[in-house]
């Protein structure tokens, strides 16, 4: 919960907007950093509540673009990379070294080693107002969150369907949380004559981090390992390691198919003959990912069309969610990110999403398909504060245990 503020800072470098009626709860909020601006911004829902200059990483320090989480706070903490330098009121955005943190020294340019510096009284009030998970966005200019409102967006559900929700796509193992229960029901007794109502108190789950984004090479050799074995080549374990048995395995069917077995061996050409052998229609190029308190849930394929065109790069955030009325509502902000030589090529992409106007998160929505049974565990467990990241690069270096999904984003070149 966001505590009380100072009814003034008496700062001309920062300034608390909203009163403590009006601020939302910790892990909701949305901070965004412009790098061009050197300022943050703290948005609830689409207030904005805070604001503040900062300093962020100089040429050669620069400081990272793009969706982050907190994912430490400590009132006091010491550099581990520059001589034990003293960073106040630290809440860490990556485990490679970069945090917001209190500084004597928060001019009006870019002075940092890479961490955003922000004035002192204003740190600590910033530290007050967050919980673990709160997103930080950084960008070069400045974005703000918009109403979103699509049919491919979840919605809240109240009871559990009969059956299993369990995907039939084979899931990257990882350690789920038995204690995650989607709903707590309190039933009050219930007068035996008309109009007797019930009573349900529900149950706050911590917020869901998804992702969703191409497949990676690991996810479709997982997805090929085990069409084989359908077929009964044996690829070993569906485990997304290139093993003797599972060449064999690949190199068998090629044969059986008449494939060329030189050259790469996980092809286009090999996946759809798989794929269509095995009655599953075109090979996934898309992937679901769920984790929750820093942990992995789990994850399934999805559909993207027009694979050949970038999907751009979009956060979008549950700022209010109505379990009794099985609502929800969205805002969502587009980030300019260009891919690489290398990564289009390797994802097959023909044409980039630099044009965020054009490439917006309701037309990235607009061309993904996501299984039933899946949106349904979605929505059985989402809070305020469930978040979506969409993006075609995947998962990087920053994301992994102990983190959300961290997206690193990079600028266009300039023409």
């Amino acid at each position: 919960m966001i505590k009380s503020l100072a009814a003034s800072l008496g700062l001309l470098s920062a300034t608390i907007l909203a009163t403590p009626a009006l601020a939302g709860g910790g892990d909701s909020l949305q901070i965004f950093v412009s790098k061009a601006e050197q300022s943050l911004t703290v948005y609830d829902g689409d207030q904005v509540i805070a604001t503040s200059k900062v300093s962020t990483g100089k040429p050669g320090h620069t400081t990272p673009s793009g969706i982050f989480s907190i994912l430490e706070k400590r009132k006091y903490h010491e550099s581990n990379l520059y001589s034990n330098a003293p960073m106040p009121w630290m809440q860490r955005l990556t485990w490679s070294g970069i945090a917001l943190h209190e500084s004597s020294s928060v001019p009006n340019y870019p002075a940092s080693h890479g961490c955003i510096r922000i004035p002192r009284a204003f740190a600590k009030q910033l530290y007050g107002m967050t919980e673990r998970g709160a997103h930080v966005i950084i960008t070069d200019n400045p974005v703000a969150p918009v109403l979103l409102e699509h049919a491919t967006l979840f919605s809240p559900r109240l009871q559990q369907p009969e059956g299993q929700l369990l995907s039939d796509a084979e899931l990257r193992p990882s350690a789920i949380d038995a204690s995650l229960q989607p709903v707590e029901v309190a039933m009050a007794d219930v007068l035996p004559k008309a109009g007797a109502t019930a009573k349900v108190e529900l149950k706050e789950e911590p917020p869901l981090r998804i992702l969703i984004t191409r497949r990676d090479q690991r996810e479709t050799l997982i997805a090929a390992q085990a069409l084989l074995g359908e077929l009964g080549f044996d690829a070993g374990i569906p485990d997304g390691l290139v093993g003797k048995m599972t060449v064999a395995a690949v190199n068998g069917f090629k044969r059986w198919k008449g494939l060329d077995t030189r050259g790469e061996l996980i092809t286009a050409e090999f996946l759809g003959a798989l794929y269509q052998s095995a009655g599953k229609g075109e090979p996934s190029l898309g992937q679901i990912m769920v984790r929750q308190k820093f942990k992995p849930l789990f994850e399934a394929p999805v559909t993207i069309d027009d694979p050949h065109i970038a999907l751009g790069t979009h956060f979008i955030e549950a700022v209010d969610v109505d379990r009794y009325g099985e609502k929800a509502t969205w805002r969502a902000v587009t980030l300019e990110n260009h891919l690489s030589k290398t990564t289009v090529k390797r994802l097959g992409i023909t044409t980039q999403a630099d044009d965020t106007a054009i490439y917006n998160a309701a037309a990235a929505l607009d061309r993904i398909t996501i299984p039933e049974d899946i949106r349904q565990r979605i929505e059985m467990l989402m809070s305020k504060g469930t978040s979506l990241t969409i993006s075609d690069s995947g998962i990087g270096p920053e994301t992994g245990r102990g983190t959300d999904f961290i997206t690193i984003t990079r600028r266009a070149p300039k023409s």
